[in-house]
C-alpha cells in the first residue's frame, strides 16, 4: 500500500514517488552499513597508524638495548695490567723467564664476564708457569729459547668470544697425571682411559700433579674451578697439548650475560632452552632409526657414534617420548667442551633472543642449568646444557666418561624419575659401585638438599626419617659414611649413634652428625657417643663434601 499524504491527490503517481515502509527499512540500513563501512575504514588507518608507531618504538627500544650493553662492554686490555702480574709474580716464585703476549686486546666482552672470568685468567697463567714452562737451562738442553713463551689470543665468533691459553712448554705429563689418579682413587689402576679420556682428569677435583705443596701448584684446586666457572657462563673448554711442545686452553665464553640467543625446545609439555652455540645439526630422522637409537644408546651421525639420549630423561620429566610413535622423529646434535651428544625432543621452535636472568645462590650449583628466562607469554623458562646434565646423570655410559673425570655409575635414590633416567639412556652400571653415603633426617627439605649435593658428585644416597628406618637401612647394605641429625621423632640422633656404636658390623663406620644445636655441650656429648665429625646447620657445602671425600677414601682403602 502506498503511504497516504496530503500532496497523494495533487500529483499523479507518476508525478511524484510513493514509499513504502519496507523501502524505508531498506534505506535505513543501506544508510547504516555505510556508515559502518566509514568507521572501519577509520579504524583500519588508526590500527596502520599504531602499527608504524610499534614498529618505530621497538627500533628505539631496540637502539636504547644497544646502546646501554655498549655501556656494559669493556675492552680485555683492561684486565692486562693483572694478567702481567700474576706471570710476573710466579716467574719471581719459580726462578723461570716467561714473555707474556696478549693478541687481540681491543675486542671488547661484557664487563660482568671480565670480572668474574679474571681470577680464571690468572689462575691459567700461573698453571702455565708453574707446571708448563720449563727452567731455562733445560729449555736449553731441549733446544727451546730460554724465555719460556705465554700467549692469550682474544677472537670473536658471532655472540662468543674465544680465549685462547697457549704455552711452548712441556705439555701435559699423561703418566704423572694417571698416576696421580691411581693414587687418589679417581680411577682404577687397571682402568684403559683413551689419551683424550687421561687429559679430562685435570678437571677431576683435587687432582695435582704437582710434587709439593707452593701458593702456586700443588694445592688440588684450580682446573675444577675454572670448568664450573666456565660452565656457570654456559661456556665450554677446548683443550689441545702436544709433548714437548706445549698446551693450549680455549675458553669459548658468551659476548654479554645480559641477553643470549636460545632454541627452544618441546620436552613433552615442557618448554626448555638450550644456548645456540652448542647446536651443530637438527635432524629430522624415521621412526625405524629412533629405535634403533633408543636401543644402542647410540646415533650415527656421520662417521662418529655419539650418546643417544631422550631430553625428558635427562631432565627427568618421563623415561620416554609419549609421541615415539609417529613415523618421525626430531633429533639435535650438541657439542660442548669438545664432547658431543644427540638428544631426542619433541619438536624445536626457532632461535630467540631472550635476557637471562640470575638464578641465584639456592640454584646456581644445580649442574646443568645455565640460567632462566621470561619469554613475552610471561612464561617462565629454564635454560639448560644438556651435554653437563648427560654428565652428571648418565655417568655409567661409556662415551660420556670423559666429562666427568670418573665411570663413577648413575646415583639411585627413592625418586622414580632417576631410574627413569638410566632405563632411557640405556647406561650400563660400571663395575665399581660408587660410594653409599646414608642420611638420616626428619626434613624433607634437608634430605633433598643433601641428596642431590651428593649425587652431583657422583654418590649414591640412601635416604632416613628417624634412626628407627635408618637401622631398617643399615641392613640391607653397610654404607660407606652415615650423616644424622640429632633431633628426629621415633630415633633421635644420640640414640641412633649408640645403636651403631654397639654392634660390632657397624663400629668403625664414619659418623658425622649434622645438627643446628652448635652448643660445645652438644658436640662434646656427641664425640663421646663416637660421632667423628660434627658440623652446625648452616654449613658450608664445599666443607661437607671434603669431609664426605675424605671418609669415603678412607674406607675404600680399608
Amino acid at each position: 500500500h502506498f503511504e497516504k499524504n496530503k500532496d497523494a491527490a495533487v500529483f499523479h503517481p507518476l508525478e511524484l514517488d510513493r514509499f513504502t515502509r519496507e523501502q524505508k527499512l531498506v534505506q535505513m540500513m543501506s544508510d547504516l552499513v555505510n556508515d559502518v563501512t566509514s568507521i572501519q575504514r577509520n579504524l583500519q588507518r588508526t590500527a596502520e597508524a599504531n602499527q608504524d608507531d610499534l614498529i618505530l618504538q621497538g627500533r628505539q627500544a631496540r637502539e636504547l638495548q644497544s646502546d646501554l650493553l655498549r655501556t656494559r662492554m669493556e675492552e680485555f686490555e683492561s684486565l692486562s695490567d693483572r694478567l702481567y702480574a700474576a706471570v710476573r709474580q710466579a716467574t719471581k716464585e719459580t726462578a723461570k723467564q716467561v714473555k707474556l703476549d696478549i693478541i687481540g686486546g681491543s675486542i671488547e666482552m661484557d664487563r660482568g664476564v671480565l670480572e668474574r672470568m679474571a681470577p680464571v685468567f690468572e689462575h691459567l697463567l700461573r698453571n702455565a708457569v708453574a707446571h708448563g714452562i720449563e727452567v731455562p737451562a733445560q729449555r736449553v738442553s731441549a733446544g727451546k729459547a730460554p724465555v719460556g713463551s705465554v700467549e692469550i689470543r682474544v677472537e670473536q665468533h658471532g655472540n662468543d668470544i674465544a680465549v685462547a691459553f697457549s704455552d711452548d712448554g712441556t705439555g701435559l705429563q699423561l703418566d704423572r697425571i694417571r698416576a696421580k689418579a691411581i693414587a687418589q682413587g679417581i680411577i682404577a689402576a687397571d682402568q684403559s682411559l683413551t689419551p683424550e679420556e687421561l687429559q679430562a682428569l685435570i678437571f677431576a677435583p683435587g687432582l695435582s700433579t704437582a710434587d709439593q705443596l707452593t701458593e702456586l701448584a700443588g694445592r688440588g684446586v684450580g682446573m675444577d674451578v675454572v670448568k664450573s666457572e666456565v660452565m656457570a657462563l654456559g661456556g665450554r673448554i677446548e683443550m689441545d697439548t702436544a709433548p714437548g711442545r706445549g698446551t693450549s686452553f680455549r675458553l669459548i665464553l658468551p659476548l654479554t650475560t645480559v641477553l643470549t640467543q636460545v632454541v627452544m625446545l618441546r620436552v613433552g609439555g615442557f618448554m626448555v632452552g638450550v644456548p645456540s652455540h652448542l647446536f651443530e645439526m637438527v635432524l629430522r630422522v624415521p621412526h625405524a632409526a629412533l629405535k634403533r637409537a633408543y636401543a644402542s644408546a647410540y646415533f650415527e651421525v656421520g662417521n662418529e657414534r655419539l650418546a643417544f639420549f631422550w631430553a625428558g630423561a635427562l631432565l627427568q620429566i618421563s623415561a620416554h617420548s609419549s609421541e615415539a610413535a609417529r613415523k618421525a622423529g626430531s633429533v639435535v646434535v650438541l657439542r660442548s667442551a669438545g664432547q658431543g651428544l644427540v638428544l631426542h625432543v619433541d619438536e624445536v621452535f626457532g632461535n630467540r633472543e631472550v635476557v637471562v636472568k640470575n638464578l641465584g645462590p639456592q640454584l646456581e650449583r644445580l649442574a646443568g642449568l645455565a640460567g632462566m628466562s621470561i619469554l613475552a607469554s610471561g612464561a617462565v623458562v629454564l635454560i639448560y646444557n644438556p651435554v653437563v646434565l648427560a654428565a652428571v646423570y648418565a655417568q655409567g655410559l661409556g662415551s660420556l666418561a670423559a666429562l666427568s673425570g670418573h665411570g663413577a655409575e648413575v646415583a639411585t635414590g627413592e625418586e622414580e624419575n632417576a631410574r627413569a633416567v638410566e632405563n632411557s639412556s640405556g647406561a650400563k652400571k660400571s663395575l665399581g659401585h660408587a660410594p653409599l653415603i646414608l642420611v638420616v633426617d626428619d626434613s624433607i627439605t634437608m634430605r633433598r638438599a643433601i641428596k642431590r649435593l651428593l649425587q652431583r658428585e657422583g654418590y649414591r644416597v640412601a635416604l632416613a626419617t628417624d634412626g628407627v628406618q635408618a637401622l631398617d637401612k643399615l641392613q640391607e647394605e653397610k654404607p660407606a659414611l652415615i650423616l644424622s641429625d640429632i633431633e628426629m621423632p621415633g630415633m633421635d640422633g644420640f640414640e641412633f649413634v649408640r645403636h651403631v656404636r654397639s654392634d660390632v658390623r657397624w663400629r668403625e663406620l664414619p659418623f658425622i652428625m649434622l645438627s643446628s644445636r652448635s652448643a660445645q655441650k652438644h658436640r662434646e656429648h656427641a664425640k663421646a657417643l663416637g660421632v667423628n665429625d660434627y658440623l652446625g646447620k648452616p654449613y658450608a657445602d664445599d666443607e661437607l663434601l671434603a669431609l664426605v671425600r675424605a671418609y669415603c677414601v678412607l674406607a675404600l682403602e680399608a
